[in-house]
């Protein structure tokens, strides 16, 4: 008699329950966020966090993940809002978790949903620029990790598509974990530049 009922669950089995129940957090906090006008606005969801006292530093990582889950919102506004908030070193570091946690999430998502979510959320152009990195004999997972090291690649797409292939989520943990941080570093570096230009021109 085969103990099925007794089964634990996997990591994979875990990661996706995750996976789902981040989604039903992105919905509420994209809603929440487009009222408070959050999205549009690093000043505004700069006010927004702080309010939050000690608090508001979970609440920034979490707005930090949910742009990476919805592409459709501005993340250089959450980098240069956390820049503000916390400076170059604990903005970074806040950066870092959260859009870890959401690329996490986008390819636990993409794992459950599949590629019809894919063409729903990205344009035809986008697809078919990247769409033979997964063709039979490529080599995905060298390819993925060049494109998270480098700041100018479609992060939140690539983590979608990377959940329609059959790369395990060992692999992809490793590679966001280890491939985010210079990619951010550098995107971090361009923001507090331009944010001390900002203030320096505003100043004097």
């Amino acid at each position: 008699m085969e103990r099925m009922a007794g089964k634990k669950p996997g990591f994979q089995q875990v990661m996706q329950v995750i996976s789902g129940l981040g989604m039903i957090g992105c919905v509420v906090l994209v809603i929440a966020g487009w009222k408070a006008g959050l999205f549009t606005s690093a000043e505004k969801m700069s006010g927004f966090v702080s309010g939050f006292g000690k608090a508001g530093i979970l609440v920034f990582i979490a707005f930090q993940a949910v742009q990476v889950v919805v592409p459709v919102l501005p993340g250089n506004l959450g980098c240069l809002a956390g820049v503000m908030m916390y400076g170059a070193g604990w903005g970074f570091v806040y950066n870092y978790i959260g859009i870890c946690l959401g690329s996490m999430a986008a390819f636990g998502i993409a794992k459950m949903y599949g590629r019809p979510l894919i063409d729903r959320l990205f344009s035809e152009k986008l697809i078919a620029k990247y769409e033979h990195w997964t063709g039979e004999g490529s080599p995905f997972a060298r390819l993925f990790a060049i494109a998270i090291f480098l700041p100018v690649a479609p992060d939140d797409f690539l983590c979608y598509l990377a959940g329609t292939t059959s790369m395990s989520w060992k692999r992809f943990i490793i590679i966001i974990l280890l491939g985010k941080p210079a990619a951010l570093a550098l995107y971090s570096l361009g923001l507090v530049t331009v944010w001390q230009q900002i203030v320096r021109l505003i100043g004097g």
